[in-house]
């Protein structure tokens, strides 16, 4: 049996039609940038999330920066976010013109601890960017009591977390905006790439929205330098027929991990993930944590199941990051989760019998 670590032709071929017949419409009117499919997908997301703005992006990543810089960071404002998470996520607040501050995280979440926040804190912190890893959300009480304690702002990197849910809030709605990736393998996936941004700010959507377009709203015309960072019509098509599926899709990504958590529990040798009190998380990731990690992917391979390793390198320990001369041990639950966490396959799609094959066969390797 071959069961890959997510299957994006399942969920696509199933929707082809109507994608198909939504993007014929757009080539024969030429209106690829802007029009009905960007408002409209716009003002479904934003109801989906309960914002009342969302601003269709090129990706996750301009997202994230855009939010950034319309929130005005200046050269040497600190923001602080966790060392566990896709480099995207630190990039950005440098691009901005911030200073990233690493934190470890939680050791039964895996997302960004509360604690550590505290201890980060200093005259030039501006923000804070928790990461809603793996579809669950981050302790968003706590780190929304320590923002409004020392007058920080909070963006949420939902990127993995499409309607998670915390406390009865949904991802993205929470801080003072959002950023979300549609990235095809996410909870809710582009045919390319895609993203948005979230918030209740009115001032703060328009200037997102001027700034994905080289700083204007009348062609031509400047208020300030921009990106070429817009979705176009084709992703906010595609995405508009995908959205109303989303909802039913995570349910299925609910029951699978349900299932992998009843075959696998009491398992010597693996560490299943843990849900904190008041989420409803998503499961775009199903990560467990083994010893001999890499030996035990390897062997699953052979045996036709896919995996992947969220992340193998934190990021103080990337080339990338070595300017900041954080040595190794810094942030140690991060550090032993890189070693040991391994994602098992998780789509909607999944059967009964892909689930129990991966189960059956992941015990037998760790036994041996």
């Amino acid at each position: 049996m071959e069961i890959p670590v997510v299957d994006l032709k399942a969920q696509n071929c199933a929707l082809a039609s109507e994608i198909l017949s939504l993007w014929e419409q757009i080539l024969r009117s030429a209106r690829f940038i802007g029009g009905e499919h960007i408002d409209g997908f716009e003002r479904e997301f934003a109801d989906a999330c309960g914002t009342r703005h969302a601003v269709a992006v090129s990706s996750g990543t301009s997202a994230l920066l855009l939010a950034l810089e319309a929130l005005g960071l200046e050269p040497g404002d600190e923001v602080i976010t966790p060392v566990n998470t896709f480099i995207a996520t630190s990039e950005v607040i440098a691009k901005a013109g911030g200073r990233v501050v690493f934190v470890d995280i939680d050791a039964r979440t895996y997302t960004i601890d509360p604690t550590k926040i505290v201890a980060a804190v200093t005259p030039r912190t501006k923000g804070i960017v928790p990461v809603h890893l793996y579809g669950q959300m981050a302790d968003m009480a706590a780190i929304a009591a320590i923002a409004e304690k020392h007058h920080l702002w909070v963006v949420e990197d939902a990127a993995q977390a499409h309607l998670a849910e915390y406390k009865g809030r949904k991802a993205g709605s929470i801080g003072i905006a959002a950023a979300f990736s549609f990235y095809p393998a996410k909870n809710l996936g582009a045919c390319g790439d895609a993203g948005a941004v979230t918030t209740d700010d009115a001032a703060l959507a328009a200037r997102v929205r001027t700034l994905r377009q080289h700083g204007s709203l009348r062609k031509y015309y400047h208020d300030f330098e921009g990106y070429n960072a817009r979705c176009d019509a084709l992703q906010a098509a595609a995405l508009r027929v995908k959205l109303a599926h989303l909802a039913e899709w995570n349910e299925a990504r609910r029951r699978h991990a349900q299932r992998y958590i009843e075959l696998l529990a009491g398992t010597d040798g693996i560490v299943l993930p843990a849900v904190a009190d008041g989420n409803l998380p998503v499961w775009h990731l199903f990560v467990v944590q083994v010893e001999q990690r890499d030996k035990i992917a390897n062997a699953l391979a052979e045996n036709g199941i896919g995996t992947m390793m969220h992340y193998p390198v934190p990021l103080h320990l990337q080339k990338a990051y070595a300017h900041l001369e954080i040595p190794e041990g810094t942030f140690p639950v991060a550090e032993a989760c890189a070693k040991r966490v391994l994602s098992l396959p998780m789509f909607p799609e999944l059967t009964e019998a892909q689930i129990a094959y991966v189960c059956e066969n992941l015990k037998a390797v760790v036994a041996h």
